[in-house]
């Protein structure tokens, strides 16, 4: 059963649409994520949910019951919603456990120590409640601030930026240990952020947001491998997209060779191209190529000229040059290190051939399409 339903959820501030209706929904025990760059409406989304704005269009349903409408906002407190801040919101005058018992007025005293402890040492902070928030660090507070929205076991957790405080090592290792604490207390929860590594180490389904649409709600396999549009394949992971001319129904040509597709590909609606009906197969196409399409291999007999290197421990991003100018990603084995400037041979291993149709014309002459190997 969802626990969180969005149906055609409109929001505006005066004659500027924010929201421009939007739909999703989120199954009891899932973690989701509404992830976009800043300004595209995914902070204003969560606000709607947690019940701060009303809506300008369309419904939201709690657990089946309609919580926000045009006309009709229940108040936040009545929603059962925990929420995690990016400044984690602490009583800087109450104890941990005094901060995580906050929410627990109505249980026992006796009741609610059990609780407390239980969720101390769930987020690994045993031992820890008589400290005052000052004396812990920054991860240490922010699983404080998810000990105590988790408390009065609500229907839906709301993380707002959790991380963003805190630095790149503690905020990949804290959102994979939020992930298991969620998963632990089966919780339903949606973060909010602009930073891809959280919601890919921490959800089960993503939303792109940009300028107020849900681009794409898939699981972080599909959206790094079947971007629905440039915005989702751009925003997504890293990649370069390259011209490219279709030849077949599942087939494209670019400057590295011929790909083929599982799937027909889709370069342009209702254009006859791309599923066959004319016999030239002229469509001209970009097609996405991300760091792990392209190999090295120092058998091979196509050479790209290294531009750029960044070193990633294990890995090094290698940014390379095609013999067209073209420039291409490849991530390579960092033993495999090669200097600026280095002829280095490479092979495509393509496992989805994703195209977007070209500003160029469907008939464009071969010879006039750039850095397209004929």
């Amino acid at each position: 059963m969802a626990q969180l339903e969005i149906s055609h959820l409109v929001q505006r501030y005066g004659t500027h649409t924010v929201v421009q209706d939007v739909s999703f929904q989120v199954g009891a025990g899932q973690i989701a994520c509404l992830l976009g760059p800043s300004g595209c409406g995914k902070t204003t989304l969560l606000r709607c949910i947690a019940g701060f704005e009303e809506v300008a269009g369309g419904e939201i349903r709690l657990h089946g019951q309609v919580v926000s409408r045009p006309g009709y906002r229940q108040p936040p407190e009545r929603r059962q919603i925990g929420m995690v801040f990016q400044d984690y919101a602490l009583f800087p005058h109450l104890t941990v456990h005094q901060n995580v018992a906050f929410g627990l007025g109505s249980d026992s005293p006796a009741v609610q120590h059990q609780r407390v402890e239980h969720l101390l040492a769930l987020v690994g902070l045993s031992g820890q409640g008589h400290k005052f928030p000052h004396e812990l660090s920054g991860g240490q507070q922010q699983r404080v601030a998810l000990a105590r929205a988790l408390a009065p076991r609500p229907q839906l957790i709301l993380l707002d930026e959790p991380f963003s405080n805190l630095d790149v090592d503690l905020r990949e290792r804290l959102s994979l240990e939020v992930r298991d604490i969620l998963k632990e207390e089966g919780s339903t929860a949606i973060l909010v952020t602009h930073d891809q590594h959280e919601p890919f180490a921490m959800a089960d389904e993503i939303g792109i947001v940009a300028e107020g649409r849900i681009q794409q709600w898939d699981s972080p396999y599909n959206l790094y491998h079947q971007p629905a549009n440039r915005f989702v394949a751009d925003f997504i992971g890293q990649g370069v997209l390259i011209p490219g001319r279709v030849i077949g129904e599942h087939q494209v040509r670019i400057e590295l060779g011929v790909l083929d597709s599982v799937a027909p590909v889709e370069c342009s609606k209702g254009c006859g191209t791309c599923n066959g009906k004319r016999p030239d197969h002229s469509c001209n196409v970009d097609v996405l190529l991300r760091p792990d399409d392209v190999v090295h291999d120092d058998t091979s007999p196509t050479r790209a000229r290294v531009l750029n290197k960044a070193f990633r421990g294990a890995d090094i991003l290698y940014t390379l040059e095609l013999e067209s100018g073209t420039r291409v990603l490849s991530l390579v084995p960092s033993h495999h290190n090669h200097a600026l400037g280095e002829a280095i041979g490479i092979r495509l291993d393509v496992d989805h051939v994703v195209a977007f149709k070209s500003h160029l014309p469907p008939d464009t002459p071969a010879n006039q399409v750039p850095n397209l190997a004929r």
